[in-house]
């Protein structure tokens, strides 16, 4: 996958999410969140550079609707999505969502190098 991309540290999280494409609309569960971008084990519907709409269910209870960029795929496992026109509201929400996760886990656990955000 070539250097390190990253912009910003990610937690191992599992959180139920549902996304829509171009192509698809599914459901998936997020397995590491940033500030800059997740990445999302479902069915591979995407397609390099699409705009996806992916809501996270939060853990207490709502959902968080963000817009983003595939920025890739691996075929039959998921995609790495990269947030695009997040506005303060939607930043200060996942900030929350990640300290709230970052206590839950008991760490900072920098997930491994699933996506490229």
């Amino acid at each position: 996958m070539g250097a390190e991309r990253r912009q910003a540290d990610r937690v191992y999280v599992q959180l139920n999410a549902r996304w829509e494409g171009v192509l698809a609309r599914c459901e998936g569960h997020i397995v590491d969140l940033s500030a800059t971008g997740c990445f999302v084990l479902t069915a591979d519907l995407v397609k390099s550079k699409e705009l996806i709409r992916v809501e996270i269910q939060l853990p207490t209870e709502g959902w968080l609707y963000l817009w983003g960029e595939v920025v890739y795929r691996i075929e039959e496992m998921g995609f790495a999505l990269r947030f695009t026109g997040v506005s303060d509201m939607e930043q200060a929400m996942l900030d929350l969502l990640l300290e709230f996760m970052r206590e839950e886990s008991g760490s900072n656990a920098v997930a491994p190098a699933l996506a490229t955000s």
